[in-house]
């Protein structure tokens, strides 16, 4: 497969990465020559784009054996044994990662121009390059991000020799690559024009991502920014406030919108998640507005208990309905996996001196829920509660069962067949969709 230039080949490889769009990932390029590809990629999934700068770190006298790489954010990758073969002296060792470390450093400040670099941690990262030779570059970008605190690495790259691609999957949780040719050379060969990338070239592709992501997003003070009253909503990244806490979401709403659909997320999971991605998706597609919210902070991630507090839980989505309902008058329903189910049928099952506080939430879906862990606040829910479950996830079938008995409101439960907890078989996570979309224009009028 040739390529006519980078900016050709950004564009098909941005098309067999389409399936990671529901991940919401960050797309980095490896500078130089792989920035103009990963431009393509990120604009393409509508991602963020930055630069991933690594260095290499050479053994004195022999250079092209590297004993460790070093990235941005003190991420220091040294290979001890490699060290120890070289019989290089440790003082010779340290002044090789000194001078890196500046160099790193002096690059970084010269593509970003200031900008800050994005985050990473806890997201599925995209590491883009024009190509791969040896794969050495490629695979220590992995061990940086992976150290960065990626949740999950996805290497791709035009065109690669077969051997590089083999060892790199072992370094990365994903590769996607257009063209492995068994007579590979060069990178080079593979493209019309392969014209050297400069760093102008660089750090200008960088601000036109900047600039399109702002444009792409909402203004803050249209979606509420950090939890402010009052405004029409808009979509985009958002704060949502619970009390001193401030909750990390993003927010869509289509235009022409009859509703939106809350969604908690189950155990271990985010509003990165790519199941529940897809399924806004296809309810965005339908018309449906969604805003998927990190239900904790990371720092409260940490304490695995807090994956199954669901008064915490259910306390956090009754305020993002709130701050829902302070921003736009369209109907509200909830979206819950796992975990989040129960929160979400807690949340609508909860009634305050004031009134039935879970009354804003207009109906509800379960997929592969534990609406059992809701406990007696099940009696109580009174929006119409849908329950998907895999046909092949046995136990929670059987919890999904005992806790629709306790249910007085419509309800129903449906199973997938063949399908698992996850819904990870084809067209499994589709029906999900499906279902899940017309439960709620059924029932958010």
């Amino acid at each position: 497969m040739f390529f006519t230039d980078r900016t050709d080949a950004g564009a098909r490889l941005a098309a067999a990465l389409r399936h990671v769009e529901y991940e919401s990932p960050v797309v980095l390029g490896l500078p130089r020559g792989g920035v103009p590809v990963a431009f393509e990629v990120a604009r393409a999934l509508r991602a963020p784009l930055d630069v991933i700068v690594v260095r290499k770190l050479g053994v004195p006298y022999h250079r092209e054996l590297g004993f460790g790489a070093i990235g941005e954010g003190g991420v220091r990758i040294i290979s001890e044994d490699i060290v120890r073969r070289s019989g290089a002296g440790r003082e010779a060792l340290a002044a090789v990662e000194h001078a890196e470390q500046e160099n790193l450093v002096r690059q970084a400040q010269r593509f970003r121009e200031g900008r800050p670099r994005v985050s990473v941690r806890g997201r599925t990262v995209i590491v883009v390059d024009d190509g791969i030779a040896t794969g050495a570059t490629a695979a220590a970008a992995c061990e940086v991000v992976r150290a960065q605190g990626a949740a999950r690495v996805v290497l791709a790259a035009p065109v690669a020799p077969p051997d590089a691609i083999a060892w790199l999957r072992t370094e990365a949780d994903e590769v996607v690559c257009l063209s492995t040719p068994p007579g590979f050379s060069a990178v080079g060969e593979w493209y019309q024009d392969f014209s050297q990338t400069p760093d102008e070239e660089v750090v200008s592709l960088l601000m036109r991502a900047a600039g399109e992501t702002v444009a792409g997003g909402a203004d803050e003070s249209a979606a509420g920014g950090a939890g402010g009253s009052g405004g029409s909503a808009g979509s985009g990244p958002v704060e949502v406030a619970s009390g001193e806490v401030r909750l990390a979401g993003d927010l869509v709403l289509p235009e022409g919108a009859e509703a939106v659909v809350v969604f908690a997320h189950g155990s271990g999971s985010s509003r990165h998640s790519p199941r529940n991605r897809a399924v806004a998706s296809a309810l965005n597609a339908a018309g449906l507005g969604t805003l998927l919210f990190d239900l904790l902070t990371p720092a409260e991630e940490a304490d695995r208990a807090n994956v199954f507090a669901i008064e915490l839980l259910a306390g956090r989505l009754l305020d993002a309905t709130r701050w829902l309902r302070d921003r736009t008058p369209l109907p509200i329903g909830c979206f819950g996996a796992s975990t989040g189910a129960a929160a979400a049928l807690r949340a609508a099952g909860t009634t305050t001196p004031e009134g039935a506080a879970g009354a804003e939430i207009g109906a509800v879906v379960s997929r592969g829920g534990r609406p059992d862990l809701a406990g007696p606040h099940l009696a109580a829910v009174r929006a119409p509660t849908l329950l998907i479950v895999g046909g092949r996830d046995t136990t929670v079938l059987e919890l999904n069962r005992l806790a629709q008995r306790e249910l007085t409101c419509e309800n129903r439960l449906e199973v997938i067949p063949g399908a698992t907890h996850l819904f990870e078989e084809p067209g499994a996570l589709d029906e999900v969709a499906g279902l899940a979309r017309d439960w709620f224009r059924d029932h958010l009028r």
